[in-house]
């Protein structure tokens, strides 16, 4: 039986290791260890794929029997894996699944890495008219729902495009205390190095982000997505971003326009903090703000950008931008995007950080971890980083 401290919060990384011991969290093989982040927990991808004719949600069947309606075929995973083609709906049982306590309820997202790689994902669960939601006391499998968008992609079992948050009560901070803990607590929103004023702070329903297009010295702000691009291998790290991006460079007023349907990956103007009482999700662009959609991936965990020593003042959000049907322009400080803010039931024992071989803790660069990393080396008479070709 899984015990909780009382109050109402997301679960941290003991409870997490708790609910798997307890077997609210099931496998047939053992999640490993580093699967367990400070406030979710990666679902792996199970040994079989499906494409499917649509998207769908099972509503008031098993997912199995909507299923079995709607895929195509069978590919294995297992080995080498397989390719899944360019926005074809994939459907891949997952090795977790749940056993919730009547109280504790869950929430899916895209992994940051998934997100970055423009690879669309959404969990479902059996008897479920949502996505990514699972109700409390749901006892069951998950499966997820997998769309490359940009790239043609090679999956194997065992992989984590996703990871899971379980909640108890009511956990979202609402704009007033979003103010508060940044004025009395810890800061979360900074800019230029310093913490941003109260007063300042952007809040409708979470607090609000905004794009750097200043750029570097060659006025590249980002990349965009090549079209017609080679395979991307999701298991590997070594590969390299000029087969697969293009610089995106700012125009005069350091502004950019986006080209209908294409993939861009850009940062924010502002640097983020996540102190250990609160986790944060990453929320889709308000479409009255623009025609454009930002960041599909979601969750930042307790430790992100956080320094308790106070030498370092936030990280960076990396977001995925996408405009719909018409061209758009961005321009500098504009705001594209919004984090709402989850308190925890308790402090995790780990945090996001190196200390736990974390990819995007202050991170100056937006491809994700799949990619060799661009060089980089200081400016002439600056501190600030100067990008440079990577090696072909």
């Amino acid at each position: 039986m899984l015990t909780l401290p009382p109050g109402e919060g997301v679960l941290a990384h003991q409870h997490l290791l708790g609910a798997i011991d307890d077997g609210v969290i099931d496998a047939e093989s053992a999640v490993p260890a580093a699967n367990v982040q400070p406030a979710s927990i990666d679902l792996r991808l199970g040994p079989v794929a499906y494409p499917v004719r649509c998207s769908f949600l099972p509503d008031t069947d098993p997912v199995e029997r909507k299923l079995a309606w709607h895929k195509i075929a069978e590919l294995d995973l297992r080995g080498d894996g397989a390719i899944l083609e360019v926005k074809r709906p994939y459907l891949i049982p997952l090795q977790e699944r749940l056993a919730l306590p009547p109280a504790v309820r869950a929430k899916a997202n895209p992994k940051s890495s998934t997100g970055r790689a423009d690879v669309f994902t959404r969990v479902i669960s059996d008897y479920s008219d949502r996505f990514d939601e699972v109700a409390a006391g749901y006892q069951g499998p998950l499966y997820l729902e997998v769309v490359p968008l940009s790239f043609p992609i090679r999956v194997r079992e065992d992989l984590a495009l996703n990871q899971l948050r379980l909640s108890v009560g009511q956990t979202a901070l609402s704009d007033g205390e979003v103010r508060r803990f940044h004025a009395d607590v810890h800061p979360l929103l900074y800019k230029d190095g310093r913490p941003v004023d109260p007063d300042r702070l952007m809040l409708a329903g979470g607090l609000f982000l905004g794009l750097d297009l200043r750029g570097d010295k060659d006025r590249r702000v980002g990349y965009r997505a090549k079209e017609h691009a080679p395979l991307l291998d999701l298991s590997s790290t070594t590969q390299d971003p000029k087969r697969f991006w293009e610089p995106v460079e700012r125009e005069d007023g350091n502004r950019i326009v986006l080209i209908p349907q294409r993939f861009y990956l850009l940062m924010s103007n502002e640097a983020v903090a996540i102190p250990p009482q609160l986790a944060s999700e990453m929320t889709a662009y308000d479409p009255t703000s623009g025609e454009l959609r930002t960041h599909y991936a979601g969750f930042f965990d307790p430790g992100f950008g956080y320094d308790p020593a106070g030498t370092h003042s936030g990280s960076r959000a990396a977001l995925e931008v996408r405009a719909h049907d018409v061209p758009f322009m961005i321009e500098h400080g504009q705001r594209v995007c919004k984090l709402t803010f989850d308190r925890m039931l308790a402090a995790p024992d780990q945090l996001y950080g190196d200390a736990m071989g974390s990819n995007y803790q202050r991170q100056d660069e937006t491809l994700s971890k799949h990619f060799v990393k661009p060089r980089r080396r200081a400016r002439p008479g600056s501190e600030q980083p100067e990008l440079l070709e990577v090696d072909g």
